[in-house]
């Protein structure tokens, strides 16, 4: 990045200065001219929520780890093991019951503080539409679903420990890479219609433009959804989801009200890209490497981590169901760990779609408008180590100037717009 001064633009800073026009197209200039459109309010309050936001999973993590070990001091899943074992149930039906009290007492004990981060904070930033009973409905939802594909993953998990000994670790990074592959698979048929309605995107300019751009792109383009995403909040997205036969397109109703068609274009295009560069097969991969070094990592640690806990006598191992606190506890540890490189490798993908998505959409002004309007919740001028350590997309001005930059280079004569300033939240 050019040095801001050189610009004539604070860009990290609340007050934007824009310098003279240049007479050729200048990229500095014109991502100058978008920047400009986020007043000083909306940024202060985007900054505000996602610095918030940072924190906030920092501690959400650090408070799991805490419950895990409460729960396991508490020996309540030692006293359930022991009496289902007293009455004859097979190891897995032991494990699964272990695994869905577990779950439901995490899922209780923190319901407060995801009441107070994920309703109270995401209502005060202007976020969210649901009511308190509306949300905690999905919420409710949601505790389901992970009590059955929760509850079924530490169960196979817990078999593959008892059948390998020495690498369950490496066998059980598998069976976590099979099951996210799986879930892309099934999801947009079976889960993501529990939370939103989904109908045919009407026919029209944005449906032809789309269509034009699957087909040139060899995207299956039978399936274009909308779906009523402004029922949780006024967030813009879209997305190219499923795997072989499920493969779908589907844009929220906020795009839809809130983009016009060369943004949303761009948008689509973005989404596309993740879907011709195979990137859910990436991560798939990735996944499952990342898995592996957890697991690993949880085999050597968990024999201390139960011993910490207090109950070296009444959990024998890491393979006993009553360890599931320790199994989960040092997980969410690891994942917090090894958050900045999940976020890069997550960025990465991202500003390569971006790229795609430039090439199919060829909406460059469409593009940089579209990354404002999301700035409304994103950070938009991250320092450079904030934005490596902390961003699992690039910032707003990376996007912004990435699109400028494609203009200058691929549009022949481009010229400077001076795009509207955006609404105040």
């Amino acid at each position: 990045m050019r040095n801001p001064g050189a610009m004539g633009l604070a860009l990290a800073g609340a007050t934007l200065a824009l310098p003279a026009r240049a007479a050729a197209f200048d990229v500095d200039h014109a991502t100058a001219l978008y920047l400009a459109t986020l007043g000083p309010a909306a940024r202060a309050r985007s900054d505000a929520y996602f610095d918030g936001r940072v924190w906030i999973d920092i501690v959400s993590s650090l408070l799991t780890v805490l419950v895990c070990w409460m729960i396991l001091r508490s020996g309540v899943l030692v006293r359930c093991r022991d009496a289902l074992r007293r009455s004859g149930y097979r190891p897995w039906m032991v494990m699964l019951t272990v695994s869905v009290l577990f779950l439901v007492c995490l899922t209780l004990i923190v319901l407060p503080w995801t009441i107070l981060i994920d309703f109270v904070r995401e209502r005060r930033f202007g976020l969210m539409n649901q009511s308190f009973g509306g949300w905690l409905g999905q919420q409710a939802i949601a505790a389901l679903l992970t009590l059955i594909l929760g509850g079924g993953l530490l169960t196979v998990i817990n078999a593959v420990m008892r059948m390998f000994p020495r690498h369950w670790w490496l066998v059980g990074a598998g069976v976590v890479g099979l099951c996210v592959a799986l879930l892309g698979l099934v999801a947009p048929v079976f889960i993501t219609p529990l939370f939103n309605t989904y109908t045919e995107l009407p026919a029209g300019p944005l449906r032809t433009r789309i269509g034009a751009m699957a087909a040139a792109n060899a995207i299956p383009a039978e399936n274009i959804y909308q779906f009523d995403a402004s029922r949780q909040s006024n967030r813009i997205s879209a997305n190219v989801s499923g795997l072989g036969p499920t493969v779908r397109i589907s844009l929220t109703d906020n795009m839809l009200k809130q983009t016009t068609v060369p943004e949303a274009a761009a948008i689509v295009g973005h989404e596309m890209g993740h879907y011709v560069l195979g990137h859910v097969w990436r991560d798939v991969v990735f996944v499952t490497l990342l898995s592996a070094l957890e697991l690993w990592l949880l085999a050597k640690l968990g024999p201390m981590a139960i011993a910490l806990g207090g109950r070296r006598r009444a959990v024998r191992g890491i393979d006993d169901p009553a360890a599931l606190p320790v199994l989960v506890g040092v997980l969410t540890g690891l994942s917090l760990l090894f958050l900045p490189i999940t976020n890069t490798q997550t960025r990465l993908a991202e500003s390569e779609a971006d790229a795609f998505g430039l090439n199919a959409a060829r909406e460059p002004d469409g593009f940089a408008a579209s990354a404002m309007k999301v700035s409304t919740y994103r950070k938009i001028a991250p320092p450079a180590i904030e934005e490596a350590l902390f961003y699992d997309h690039p910032s707003g001005l990376t996007r912004v100037r990435m699109a400028m930059q494609w203009k200058k280079d691929h549009v022949p004569g481009a010229k400077e717009v001076t795009p509207p300033p955006l609404p105040n939240p």
